[in-house]
C-alpha cells in the first residue's frame, strides 16, 4: 500500500494520524533580481528628482515599492563597492578595497595584448576563502547568473564569476574592457564570445583634421554590436531557462559609466529635446558630438531594459514572487564629457571633482536604492533607514533562508522591506587607499572623513548631514567628543589589508613597495 493511502486507511477507521509539516518547495522561494547601474547618480532618476532624463520603468518600481533616501555604496569606486556588496564586508575587513589593475602581470593596459592574451584582462581576484552571496544562494537551491560587468577576477584566476558561487556569467570581466561598448569580445562564463566589432582602443580622439559637429568623425564610437543589447538578451534568456526554479540574477550594467556611447534612437530623441550643444573631444574616453543627449540616452536605454526585465516577469507570472532590488555602485563621473552640474546628477549633493566618484562624501557613496516585491512591500513608501551595501548580503540571506557568513559586517534590511521594526547600524564605516587615501564614518546625522592619508594626514573633518548635506562646513572644532567618537571607530573598523596596495601607512599599516 502506497503511503498516502495507509494513511487514509487509518483515517478512516478513526486512528488518529500525525502528519509532519513538509519544507516548503524551492519553487516557492522568492526570485531575486538586482539591477547595479554604473556611476548612476544620486538625482539621476525621475524618482529621485531628475527634471531632465526620462526613466519611467524604474521610477514604476519606486511607485509600486520602497524608495530608500539613505543608502550607501560600500566605497565611491567599481571594484571595491562589487567587493563590498558580493562579500558583505565594509572596505575595512574586505579583501578588495580599491580598484587594481594588477599592473605587475604586463601591458595591461595594451588592449592588442590584452586581447591575445586573456590573463592580462581583469582585476586582482577574489581569494577561494572569500564567501560571496552568490555561494549562500547557490547552496540555499537558487540559479545564480551574473550579467554585465564583473571587475573582481581576472580570466583564469579564482575570482572569475564562475568560481564565486555563479552557475552563469555574460558580460565583462574587466573593467578596462568595459572602456568601450563595442568591444572585440565578451565572456559567457570561462569562454570568450568575438563580437566582429572594429578594434578602436579605448580613450581614441578623432582622426587628425576631423570636423568635431561632421557626424562622419564619429563613425569608428558607433559600431555594430553594442554590448548592452547583448547582457539584455542574455539576462532574459537567464530568467526563462530558470523560471521554474527560484533564481538569483546579479545584472552588473555598465551603464552610465563612460565612455558615451548609446543606442542611436535614444540619443537622437535627447538632441531633440537638450537641442544643441558644444562636442566632447577631451583627452579622456572617446569623443562624442553630443554629450548631454548621449548620456542622459545612457540612462534612458538602461530604464528600457528596466521595463523589458519587468515585463518578462510578468510574462512569466514570477513577477508577484520576485524581489527586485535597483541600485548604483557610486556617485555620477565628472570627467569624458558628464556634465553632471547640467543634470544636477548628484541631486542635494555637492557636485564636482573632489565630491562625487572617487571620494567619500555624500555624492560619491550615497546612491539610489529601490526595492519592489509584490505583495510584500507596501507601495509607494520611503524610508530613511541607515542602511548600505554590505547589508545586501544578509538580507537575501535571510530571504533565501541560507545562512549568513561569518565576519559579515551588515545587517539584514528585511524588517524594513516588510514594514517592521528594523534593526540600526551604530554607525556605516568606509576605507578607500585611493585618491590621495580617505576613511569615512556615518553616525547618526554626522558624517567624519580624514582625507590625504597617503600623504600623512590623520585630522578628521566633521560635517552635521542635517544641516549641511553639501558637506561644506567642517564643525569639528566645536564637537570634540564626536571627533574623539569618530575617531575610536576609525581605528576599530580597520584592519590592515591582505593586498599590500591597499595598506595605509597612516593608519599604522605595514607597507612594502607596490608595483602599478
Amino acid at each position: 500500500m502506497k503511503k498516502h493511502g495507509f494513511i487514509g486507511f487509518l483515517l478512516l477507521i478513526g486512528i488518529p494520524v500525525l502528519v509532519m509539516a513538509q519544507p516548503e518547495p524551492a519553487s516557492k522561494k522568492p526570485n531575486i533580481i538586482y539591477i547595479l547601474a554604473d556611476d548612476l547618480g544620486y538625482g539621476e532618476l525621475g524618482a529621485y528628482g531628475q527634471q531632465l532624463i526620462e526613466t519611467p520603468n524604474i521610477d514604476a518600481l519606486a511607485r509600486e515599492g520602497l524608495r530608500f533616501t539613505q543608502h550607501y555604496s560600500g566605497a565611491p569606486v567599481c571594484a571595491p563597492a562589487r567587493c563590498v556588496l558580493m562579500t558583505g564586508q565594509h572596505t575595512g575587513h574586505a579583501h578588495i578595497r580599491g580598484n587594481d589593475e594588477w599592473g605587475e602581470r604586463g601591458k595591461v593596459w595594451d588592449y592588442q595584448a590584452m586581447f591575445d592574451d586573456p590573463f592580462l584582462e581583469g582585476q586582482r581576484p577574489l581569494p577561494d576563502s572569500v564567501v560571496t552571496v552568490a555561494e549562500r544562494l547557490q547552496a540555499a537551491g537558487y540559479a545564480t547568473g551574473s550579467v554585465g560587468k564583473w571587475g573582481l577576477g581576472a580570466p583564469t584566476t579564482e575570482g572569475v564569476p564562475n568560481k564565486q558561487g555563479f552557475d552563469f556569467f555574460f558580460g565583462y570581466n574587466c573593467q578596462r574592457q568595459a572602456h568601450t561598448y563595442y568591444p572585440l569580445h565578451l565572456w559567457k562564463n570561462e569562454e570568450r564570445v568575438l563580437l566582429g566589432n572594429k578594434a578602436v582602443p579605448p580613450h581614441s580622439n578623432l582622426a587628425e583634421g576631423a570636423g568635431p559637429r561632421d557626424p562622419e568623425s564619429y563613425v569608428d564610437f558607433e559600431l555594430d554590436v553594442y554590448a548592452p543589447a547583448l547582457m539584455q538578451e542574455e539576462a532574459l534568456d537567464f530568467m526563462e531557462r530558470n523560471k521554474e526554479r527560484p533564481f538569483f540574477l546579479y545584472y552588473a550594467s555598465p551603464i552610465p559609466h563612460l565612455p558615451l556611447q548609446a543606442p542611436r534612437h535614444w540619443v537622437e530623441y535627447y538632441q531633440k529635446k537638450l537641442g544643441p550643444e558644444e562636442p566632447y573631444t577631451g583627452t579622456s574616453y572617446f569623443p562624442n558630438r553630443t554629450p548631454r543627449a548621449t548620456y542622459a540616452a545612457m540612462i534612458s536605454y538602461l530604464d528600457q531594459q528596466v521595463g523589458e526585465l519587468v515585463a518578462k516577469l510578468k510574462e512569466m507570472g514570477l513577477y508577484e514572487n520576485t524581489l527586485i532590488l535597483f541600485s548604483s555602485d557610486n556617485g555620477p563621473s565628472y570627467t569624458g564629457g558628464v556634465d553632471a552640474e547640467f543634470f544636477n546628477s548628484a541631486g542635494p549633493f555637492r557636485e564636482g571633482y573632489g565630491y562625487t566618484k572617487g571620494f567619500v562624501h555624500e555624492g560619491g557613496i550615497r546612491v539610489p536604492m529601490i526595492a519592489c516585491w509584490a505583495g510584500h512591500i507596501e507601495p509607494g513608501r520611503t524610508t530613511d533607514h541607515l542602511s548600505v551595501f554590505y547589508d545586501v548580503l544578509p538580507t537575501l540571506c535571510e530571504i533565501a533562508g541560507a545562512p549568513v557568513p561569518s565576519g559579515t559586517d551588515g545587517i539584514s534590511f528585511l524588517p524594513t522591506l516588510l514594514g517592521q521594526t528594523q534593526k540600526q547600524h551604530d554607525y556605516l564605516y568606509w576605507e578607500f587607499p585611493e585618491y590621495k587615501g580617505q576613511q569615512a564614518v556615518r553616525m547618526g546625522p554626522w558624517k567624519g572623513i580624514r582625507k590625504n592619508l597617503q600623504e600623512g594626514n590623520t585630522d578628521i573633518e566633521l560635517y552635521n548631514l542635517v544641516t549641511d548635506i553639501q558637506e561644506e562646513v567642517n564643525v569639528a572644532s566645536g564637537h570634540p567628543e564626536v571627533v574623539e567618537q569618530i575617531r575610536a571607530i576609525l581605528a576599530a573598523a580597520h584592519e590592515p589589508a591582505a593586498l599590500d596596495r591597499f595598506r595605509m601607512e597612516a593608519l599604522g599599516d605595514a607597507r612594502r613597495e607596490i608595483k602599478d
